[in-house]
């Protein structure tokens, strides 16, 4: 015993203890049938390609147009503050409205159309969006 691991348990397996020995455990349903390769596939995988299939494959580029946006506002923004201090606070403003229009366009656009703007639930990305926009106005109009 002194060899044994800590958590190695005492290694007694049958009915007394609830656990059935390891040769005793059934394989998984897939596993117990084989499958014909010309067969059809599961119902999951055949939903899966008919909407798939149902998208345009111009969509994979238009996802790209809201990000893009957003990314040009905030590198706008990022060279108007860099400008010096007399135009940080128009820099922050411009930061600030960037981040709203991503909240509008996540808002309006459909989950295909939204790209990277889209990474939670709609309705958290846009009280995120929303939020960070609105707290990043009011510290560029609550500064002097």
């Amino acid at each position: 015993m002194a060899n044994r691991p800590a958590n190695a348990g005492s290694g007694r397996v049958g009915p007394d203890r609830g656990l059935a020995p390891m040769g005793d455990i059934a394989p998984p349903p897939d596993a117990a049938a084989p499958r014909d390769p010309a067969g059809p596939a599961p119902a999951s995988h055949r939903a899966t390609r008919s909407s798939q299939s149902d998208e345009p494959a111009v969509t994979g580029v238009l996802a790209w147009v809201p990000y893009l946006v957003v990314l040009a506002g905030a590198a706008a923004a990022m060279f108007v503050v860099s400008k010096g201090s007399a135009y940080a606070l128009r820099g922050i403003a411009v930061l600030g409205a960037t981040l709203l229009a991503a909240a509008l366009a996540r808002l309006l656009l459909p989950n295909r159309f939204a790209g990277l703007l889209a990474s939670r639930r709609k309705t958290s990305d846009v009280l995120a969006f929303a939020v960070l926009g609105a707290a990043v106005l009011a510290v560029a109009l609550s500064l002097p």
